[in-house]
């Protein structure tokens, strides 16, 4: 089978096309067929290794010294199952899935097949296409885990910093859904895309900075790691939550002990909440945001597109 290898950490020209082996499903497995992957930030971060200093030597450590462990990239898909292990129970042959790779060293969905334990999948929502379903997982299951982490609740008000990005226009869409009144936070080309999505209010951040506001806010979503909690914290009400993409472990143990508002950050890792996010597509109530659509042999031209930093929702790759 045809599948993405990166034979190194560099530059989006490490990512090459080649035939591996196709795999075989373990006992408690299905194999899918591939139709659609993505390239999300967290590839580009893996494939280049731009991670905080700190974090350099465990991250080599834990994901490969020289390259990456699991040699091809991509951590969500939607495709058709074509076999299952003796001992898969939830699926056939023949259902049409999408799931997500939850696993230390990552990876393995830029590829025509991906064999993955069967609680990592779900039934994908009937009303998408491959495409669409395939852009769900990572961005909708962070979005709808971090916001119940800082318990959203009807009525709050909820800013969310990069509402145009994966993450951000699942996050724009669950709290709008939850009943908060949602401002948005990106560039002036995405102002409309926001407020499609359900943002009522949608600040221009290359105008206007939201922290400069007498406004302030029950939860502030940063979907794209580009602010801190001290930074924000003077906008959060007094029991107000800062949900962060980031890790910042610190940060979350001293407000914990210290303040009233709290720092939330967390990794999506139920696969009923997968189920839960098809019965809202299903329903009309969220959708995903598909900005460019690559086939799988132009991988790297796709990461070379994420690495710029300004893609609208997701990036989706075809097999």
């Amino acid at each position: 089978m045809k599948a993405i290898v990166c034979t190194k950490y560099g530059p989006p020209e490490v990512l090459q096309l080649k035939d591996v082996p196709k795999p075989t499903p373990k006992d408690n497995e299905v194999l899918i067929k591939v139709h659609a992957s993505t390239v999300a930030a967290g590839d580009v971060r893996m494939r280049s290794f731009t991670w905080a200093r700190w974090f350099w030597l465990p991250g080599r450590i834990m994901f490969g010294l020289r390259k990456p462990r699991k040699p091809t990239p991509g951590n969500e898909l939607a495709g058709e199952i074509e076999a299952v292990g003796k001992n898969v129970t939830q699926f056939k042959t023949g259902d049409k899935v999408y799931g997500i790779i939850w696993e230390v060293s990552n990876g393995g969905a830029n590829a025509e097949y991906k064999c993955m334990p069967e609680n990592r999948v779900a039934l994908k929502p009937s009303n998408m296409t491959y495409e669409e379903a395939a852009a769900v997982p990572i961005g909708g299951l962070t979005a709808l885990v971090l916001l119940r982490k800082g318990k959203i609740q009807f009525g709050q008000k909820a800013l969310i910093i990069g509402a145009s990005g994966s993450v951000g226009t699942f996050a724009v869409q669950l709290a709008k859904y939850f009943g908060a009144e949602v401002t948005g936070v990106c560039s002036t080309t995405n102002i409309e895309m926001v407020k499609s999505l359900g943002g009522d209010k949608v600040i221009d951040y290359t105008k206007d900075d939201f922290t400069q506001s007498s406004n302030t806010y029950d939860i502030i979503f940063d979907a794209v790691m580009k602010t801190s909690f001290s930074r924000c914290k003077n906008s959060l009400t007094h029991k107000g939550a800062f949900i962060t993409v980031d890790w910042p472990l610190f940060t979350a143990l001293w407000t914990s002990l210290l303040s009233s508002r709290k720092v939330v950050f967390g990794i999506a890792n139920r696969i009923e909440d997968l189920s839960f996010l098809r019965e809202l597509i299903e329903a009309g109530k969220i959708k995903s945001v598909i900005d460019r659509c690559y086939p799988l042999e132009q991988t790297a031209e796709a990461h070379k597109y994420v690495d710029k930093g300004h893609k609208k929702g997701n990036v989706v790759i075809t097999t």
